[in-house]
């Protein structure tokens, strides 16, 4: 097996190559998400937008991939977006991504296109005082 480079980070690395399969024609603004299972298993996905304007998000392109593939948890997430500015998940899919972490203290990093590190926030902070399945009894 080939050794990794130094700093070689697989999340990272997911993210950014799915990034360039998004489907983005009206705005131009491509997202590549990966989520980290606790067993470290990698699941990607990348915004797939449509002409009524009612787009998938990459975070939920990831969390669909887990599921299809039997997962329930995710352990951490890294998003990858272009521009100067960190490219968070949006309040929908910090919600989902609420539902599969059992953690509110799981990593959130975002990454340039390049991934480059542009901010690292934990669930907790990115949705504070948030509803979960626990909260349902």
């Amino acid at each position: 097996m080939a050794k990794r480079p130094r700093g070689h980070d697989a999340m990272v690395d997911a993210a950014v190559r799915i990034r360039r399969r998004a489907y983005s024609p009206y705005s131009h603004f491509q997202v590549g998400a990966a989520v980290r299972t606790p067993d470290g298993s990698i699941y990607a996905g990348c915004n797939v937008e449509n002409a009524a304007y009612q787009g998938t998000c990459a975070e939920s392109g990831a969390i669909a991939a887990m599921i299809a593939a039997g997962k329930k948890r995710i352990a951490e997430v890294v998003v990858s977006g272009p521009g100067a500015a960190p490219c968070t998940p949006c309040g929908g899919c910090r919600q989902r991504i609420r539902e599969f972490a059992r953690d509110l203290d799981i990593p959130i990093r975002m990454v340039n296109e390049r991934g480059r590190p542009m901010g690292n926030w934990t669930l907790g902070e990115l949705l504070p005082h948030s509803f979960g399945p626990e909260n349902l009894g």
